[in-house]
């Protein structure tokens, strides 16, 4: 089964830009449906957006026009570009497979990563 590893996180101050990495121990594209999702102190696992083999994304209200998401095969890595970082961005950040585009609950997701650090502040 694929593995996932974040990688990427940090302190980056309101309106900056971050590039999180979601780096898969085979083949990316063995991965019908890349997830990213991100979790908050207090609160529950939220959905950010995902793409499919075909390089469809999609993505949470909160997050359209701000994140983008994309994936390089040759590098076995998906990518979350953040920009237009606001303070509530500030969370820990997973990437997750699944084998239906569109899904967005958590329990739709497996093969979680131990997630990376994103704090927005000035």
């Amino acid at each position: 089964q694929v593995q996932l590893v974040e990688s990427g996180g940090g302190l980056v101050q309101p309106g900056g830009s971050l590039r999180l990495s979601c780096t898969a121990s085979g083949s990316i594209f063995s991965i019908p449906v890349l997830g990213w999702f991100r979790q908050a102190p207090g609160k529950k696992r939220e959905f950010v957006g995902g793409i499919n083999g075909n390089g469809y994304t999609y993505y949470a209200d909160s997050v359209k026009g701000r994140f983008t998401i994309s994936r390089d095969g040759a590098e076995n890595t998906g990518y979350l570009q953040m920009s237009s970082r606001k303070p509530e961005d500030t969370a820990l950040y997973y990437c997750a497979r699944s084998n239906a585009y569109g899904s967005t609950s958590p329990g739709a997701f497996g093969s979680w990563g131990q997630g990376t650090q994103v704090t927005v502040s000035s």
